[in-house]
């Protein structure tokens, strides 16, 4: 009769053994797009991308101030926020209600072509309706091509480049397919172009996000199902690769014992099985750490949402909000956003201050330490301040910023400084966020840091300690992002697609041990 510890043993090597025939594919195709993923992404459409192609804000077109756009709305209210870009290749103002003049959804969509209220600054009139001429020309200026060289087709059912987030439901929404392999998608609603693919996105998504995401549409379409099939294959797999490392662990000999081509060896195997173990022991814990932090991206339990702060506070907000609103307030100043204040500087002195060599793509009404100016934002996303009363510049007085913010957070604050590269929780790999920024830090629970672009005067990053589990758990553990690899770049890329290929190289092996097992067992 064998021991308990031998039938235990053999246990957890059929069950790891079978894990691994479900899922050996999956596990191929996850590591395989990975590496695809560090470079290319899914298809989708920045603010940069929005900029890059809407016109040159010209000072020449502007007619109207703000004041008299405004009126045309004839509201009894103020607007909360202001903006001056372009819209159907004229220049347009966009009112939006609440919201104090902040930020807010810049380059975002509205309705009625992206704002609340949008009056064109050349002549006054209102857009208020899209017609078809209108949806065709966004679709044809967005990609530079004639409307005569696309293929015009109603999406009617999710298809592979709408099957996720807010497009899934967004109707009426056309599709153009142009000669050259570009592809919009723009909604009847507003005429704005909400999805953009190119032959090559198309391609990279093919090897990368839609296999790893398992963003195959017959399934992806099906929420719940979807949800359900990523959460029970990574946690599976995560058990899978976790008895893979004992059993491993478990059948190795210190004092080899066994005997591998007549010489003592520590695995008692041969063949692929041995290859199989000894890449299990030197990139199991990266294969179970990977899949476990895929299952803690999905938010499969409730009480990680908890720890984590992804559940709003009792009273609503998430924890860290009001010290946020705090601090966003006193950037902004007291006072209320009023048009009338920008009546000394009109948006077309405005454009012509900020210099010919700054090429405006949108001008934001804005306020900073109580004083109006406009934020110019040029197509990669550059800002230039005009101060109402006061000379252009590239940035705010960094001393002022950590003046207010040190008066607002008063007893509370912690840490206070300015930086000028990237720390453990304000990164960007690709180098894209802005620098230098204020760094404030909070004392207490959730510990609270906020970041601030001394080129807007704005929040642009938070952090608290409740976010610890998706900082480390999932982006450190799933990505890697760590400071002292992604500052030394190439030493980043090296690093993980090394990892990557040791883990592509474990599931090479488990396909072709569960090849082996099906042949045996069934009739191929």
């Amino acid at each position: 009769m064998q021991s308990p510890t031998i039938l235990l043993k053999r246990y957890l090597i059929f069950v790891h053994r079978w894990l691994g025939v479900a899922l050996s594919i999956l596990f191929t195709l996850w590591f395989v797009s990975g590496i695809v993923m560090m470079y290319w992404g899914f298809p989708g459409i920045t603010r940069t991308d929005r900029l890059s192609r809407v016109p040159l804000l010209d000072p020449a077109q502007i007619q109207l101030s703000p004041e008299e756009a405004y009126a045309r709305l004839k509201r009894d209210d103020s607007p909360g926020r202001a903006l001056l870009t372009s819209f159907d290749g004229r220049p347009v103002y966009q009112f939006d209600a609440g919201g104090g003049g902040g930020r807010g959804r810049r380059g975002g969509r509205g309705g009625r072509g992206g704002g609340e209220g949008m009056v064109y600054a050349d002549d006054g009139s209102l857009q208020q309706q899209v017609d078809p001429a209108m949806i065709d020309r966004a679709a044809t200026q967005w990609t530079s091509q004639a409307f005569s060289s696309a293929k015009k087709e109603s999406v009617v059912a999710i298809d592979q480049w709408t099957v996720g987030s807010q497009l899934r439901t967004l109707r009426p929404l056309f599709k153009y397919s142009f000669a050259d392999g570009q592809q919009v998608y723009v909604s009847g609603k507003d005429a704005q172009v909400v999805q953009y693919t190119t032959s090559e996105s198309r391609f990279w998504a093919y090897l990368g996000a839609i296999p790893h995401w398992v963003y195959f549409t017959p399934l992806r379409q099906y929420q719940p199902q979807w949800f359900q099939f990523i959460v029970w294959t990574s946690g599976i797999g995560s058990i899978s690769a976790l008895l893979g490392i004992i059993v491993a662990i478990w059948m190795l000999s210190p004092s080899k014992k066994y005997l591998h081509a007549g010489a003592p060896t520590s695995i008692p195997y041969q063949g692929w099985k041995r290859w199989h173990t000894i890449l299990g022991l030197a990139f199991g814990v990266l294969t179970l750490t990977w899949a476990f932090s895929g299952l803690l991206s999905m938010g499969p339990f409730e009480f990680l949402d908890r720890l984590s702060g992804n559940v709003p506070a009792q009273g609503g907000g998430r924890r860290g909000g009001a010290g946020n609103a705090n601090i966003a307030a006193a950037l902004r100043g007291a006072g209320r956003f009023d048009l009338a204040d920008y009546a000394a500087k009109s948006p077309r002195d405005a454009l012509a201050e900020a210099g010919a060599d700054f090429r405006a793509k949108e001008l934001e009404f804005t306020m900073f330490d109580g004083k109006p100016l406009y934020l110019l934002t040029d197509s990669s996303g550059a800002t230039r301040i005009v101060p109402v009363q006061g000379e252009p510049r590239k940035e705010f007085d960094p001393d002022r910023i950590l003046s207010i913010v040190r008066e607002a957070s008063g007893e509370s604050l912690a840490e206070l400084r300015l930086i000028n590269e990237y720390d453990a929780y304000y990164e960007d790999r690709r180098g894209k966020k802005s620098l230098p920024v204020i760094y404030a830090q909070l004392k207490g629970d959730p510990g609270t840091r906020y970041y601030i672009d001394v080129k807007t005067g704005q929040i642009v990053g938070t952090y608290n300690s409740r976010n610890w589990i998706n900082r480390w758990m999932y982006h450190g553990l799933h990505s890697l992002d760590f400071p002292f690899l992604y500052k030394h770049r190439p030493l980043w890329d090296i690093v993980v697609i090394s990892l990557m290929l040791g883990g592509t190289a474990v599931c090479i092996t488990s396909l072709v041990l569960t090849w082996q097992v099906l042949r045996r067992k069934l009739p191929i």
